[in-house]
């Protein structure tokens, strides 16, 4: 009989800060909790995990919920990963040195960490940052480049791997990176096991993009607005009308004439708008190539891109970003595309 080699377990230290915020958390650690077990039994098999704090106290939340028990720091040693998850930064005079103290000699320990959702922002504070991209929430991208200007903050994706930096946008995204892990250190069957009890389909890869949010201010129609969180939700391609109407459960002609109606465009219009508004934001917020951001937003090639681009701004791609740098240049707002009963643009 040959013997079946016995997988050493995935080890996972959580750091918890003042004022956490929960949705990460829970999603990464019932990932985990999921994918240690047979079925929903929660026995900490295949993976283990310690909750952690300064004091060893228990953690509470943003949200008020209050996480216990908590150990005071352990060993880094004893961990395959520390995950540190940060707290709202409206606080952000409240730093938690013991707690930067441990995270600087987990690195010296050569422990790979993950700053989820704002537990980027400690590990900046760490010094552990420099040179390395991050990902942080598009939430969060003005206060991080605002208060950290020597940082590369990166916010059109999930997560970024960067071998012992691992940093994740946060929100339900933590369940992606922590089945990430989990592939990694057990095999893909457990990490979709967990997915799938939590309803989810599958793991989006980290180059996945954040949702870019829409508000739909004084927008009535039901079917303009369903309409709208489609488009939102499909920035990088174009949609047909034909399909855009299907969707939403109505015809072509009545959803061009309720747009009309409501928004005074046509759908069409209004879907190139939207599309040319997130480049704007992409070349504003991140590195990439004008030639990829046009592909990003869907348009067949940079030409139409730029032709796009230079009718709905006035000047081209190219010109908006060497503003961007000039003092009293304007800055696009980085937290909504504001729709108010007529087009953003």
């Amino acid at each position: 009989m040959i013997p079946v080699a016995v997988q050493e377990p995935l080890s996972v230290g959580f750091v918890l800060l003042h004022r956490f915020t929960l949705l990460p958390f829970a999603a990464f650690v019932d990932c985990l909790r999921l994918a240690a077990d047979e079925g929903d039994r929660s026995r900490q098999l295949r993976c283990h995990w310690t909750f952690m704090t300064s004091t060893g106290e228990q953690a509470t939340s943003s949200c008020g919920a209050a996480i216990s028990p908590c150990e005071p720091f352990r060993d880094p040693a004893s961990f395959d990963y520390i995950v540190v998850i940060g707290g709202v930064q409206d606080e952000r005079d409240r730093v938690d040195s013991t707690a930067l103290a441990y995270l600087r000699r987990s690195a010296d320990a050569g422990v790979p960490l993950v700053g989820l959702c704002t537990g980027v922002f400690a590990l900046i504070q760490a010094g552990l940052m420099k040179g390395r991209r991050c990902c942080v929430s598009w939430y969060h991208h003005r206060d991080m480049i605002q208060r950290f200007p020597a940082i590369e903050p990166v916010a059109d994706r999930l997560f970024i791997d960067d071998g012992d930096r691992l940093t994740c946008a946060g929100g339900a995204a933590g369940a992606d990176l922590a089945a990430y892990l989990i592939e990694r250190h057990l095999g893909k069957a457990w990490a979709m096991k967990s997915l799938h009890i939590m309803l989810l389909d599958e793991a989006r890869t980290g180059v996945h993009p954040q949702p870019q949010p829409v508000v739909f201010g004084k927008i009535e129609d039901r079917v303009v607005r369903k309409a709208i969180a489609l488009l939102e939700q499909h920035l990088g391609e174009m949609i047909s009308m034909e399909v855009l109407a299907e969707r939403v459960g109505t015809s072509r002609r009545n959803l061009e004439r309720r747009f009309k109606e409501t928004l005074g465009v046509s759908p069409q219009k209004f879907s190139r708008d939207l599309r040319l508004r997130y480049g704007v934001w992409l070349l504003h917020y991140t590195g990439k190539s004008i030639t990829e951001i046009g592909e990003r937003c869907g348009f067949a090639d940079t030409a139409h891109f730029s032709r796009h681009f230079r009718s709905a701004f006035g000047m081209t791609p190219s010109e908006m970003r060497k503003s961007v740098g000039e003092p009293g240049g304007a800055r696009v707002d980085p937290f909504f595309l504001h729709v108010e009963g007529r087009p953003a643009l």
